[in-house]
């Protein structure tokens, strides 16, 4: 396929985003200048020589790492390595973003983990070289998968996004006898529980309606597979069949995902933060898909919003399954951490680009007709906090709605408990 028209993974985090920002800022007004009334970017280095226009890309895929990165590189649709432009305050591994010859499509890559991912995208939004406005955000990542919701190779789509390490954490042998996890929800006394302290990175929802138009985007596309996945799925067929969707081929599967710097293995964790997602998403949410970076990637595109740099309603999260979260009966969750094959990960990064280039396509393509103007949201679309406004179908309510207050009676709840 040949696109026409166009060529071809309070807390650190925050102050990480504060103190980038004071950094960005001086430089974005520095290296600007205004000259009758328009702003004029850098020079950017092309192929072809030098541009001093802004960037506008109508897609920024956004990836974690080189596997994720290197897999849009020689592709027939288009050339995401005809500009290659670098960006003060990305990561030194991975210091330039990609575009086509025309810009309509770029490509950042964070590195791993939620820092690296916060600070990227803010450096991006604040960036003079790009006008983001009405760009579409594709990440795009590999991750774990819950068989009980899909399987290896699969292409899952969420509108949830849980940060779900951010919580109280015992280690599991001094526990109560009636908890079922070390994991405790922050200004809470047992698991499974609403928070009773929030920070406003715990769960994030994109638009739905955009999801969709992913997942249809999506379902065009054939998927990979290995002989390798397919043996592997087969052991984790059970009489009760509880994991009867990791025992199936890779599919396109609209399912939520949970954001933890803490790669984790086993039933257990997988259970804990399957309730959580639910606890926290008000029984919407369905985890399915484990990363590190997107809840950090969204707040700081929430951030961007506000500033109004980017639109937080052209979000879609699509991760690709490349291994199990938990072991299969009889395994050790250290066995499927460490020791086993799966299988997964050639075909879960083939099909980021495989289902990606279909939505990227869809995007670009109905561009004119559908896409130009954004799609509208039948769904709350932010944070936990109502930080845009509107009121979260989730959660405690917006800011304005007593969330402070809350905040400080969990506080002193906190404070009382110590004495």
């Amino acid at each position: 396929m040949v696109f026409q028209g166009y060529i071809k993974r309070g807390s650190m985090l925050t102050r990480s985003i504060t103190a980038l920002a004071a950094l960005i800022v001086p430089f974005v007004s520095s290296e600007s200048s205004i000259n009758g009334g328009h702003q004029n970017a850098p020079a950017i280095a092309t192929r072809d020589g030098y541009s001093t226009q802004k960037v506008a890309p109508k897609v920024v895929i956004i990836s974690m790492f080189d596997g994720e990165e290197e897999i849009w590189f020689g592709i027939p649709e288009f050339d995401i390595l005809a500009q290659n432009i670098t960006v003060t305050g990305f990561s030194p591994q991975f210091p330039a973003a990609h575009c086509t010859a025309d810009g309509s499509i770029c490509q950042v890559v964070t590195a791993m983990g939620e820092i690296n991912a916060a600070v990227t995208i803010t450096s991006l939004f604040l960036s003079p070289l790009f006008d983001l406005t009405s760009t579409y955000f594709l990440v795009a990542g590999v991750g774990g998968i819950n068989p009980e919701v899909a399987t290896l190779g699969s292409v899952t789509l969420a509108r949830y996004a849980v940060q779900v390490a951010l919580q109280y954490e015992f280690d599991p042998r001094e526990l109560p006898a009636n908890f079922s996890t070390g994991y405790v929800p922050q200004g809470s006394y047992e698991p499974n529980v609403y928070p009773g302290s929030i920070y406003g990175t715990e769960v994030f929802e994109v638009n739905d309606a955009l999801r969709k138009f992913a997942a249809g985007f999506a379902r065009t596309a054939v998927l990979n597979d290995s002989t390798e996945a397919v043996a592997y799925r087969a052991l984790y067929d059970t009489p009760e069949g509880i994991y009867k969707a990791g025992t199936e081929p890779p599919s396109v599967v609209e399912c939520d995902v949970t954001t933890s710097d803490n790669w984790f293995s086993g039933r257990l964790l997988g259970e804990a933060f399957s309730n959580y997602t639910k606890v926290l998403t008000n029984g919407t949410g369905v985890y399915c898909n484990t990363a590190q970076e997107d809840n950090a990637t969204l707040e700081a595109l929430l951030r961007g919003h506000i500033a109004g740099l980017v639109d937080f309603s052209r979000i879609i999260i699509m991760r690709t399954a490349s291994d199990m979260d938990r072991p299969y009966p009889g395994q050790a969750a250290t066995t499927n951490m460490w020791y086993s094959n799966q299988g997964g990960y050639p075909p879960a990064l083939k099909n980021l680009y495989l289902a990606g280039v279909k939505i990227i396509g869809g995007i670009v393509g109905g561009w004119n007709e559908t896409f130009a103007q954004g799609v509208n949201a039948t769904n709350y679309v932010g944070d936990v906090l109502g930080s845009m406004g509107g009121t979260p179908d989730f959660g405690p309510g917006p800011a304005s709605q007593g969330q402070t207050s809350k905040r400080k009676r969990a506080t002193k709840r906190q404070a009382r408990s110590h004495l």
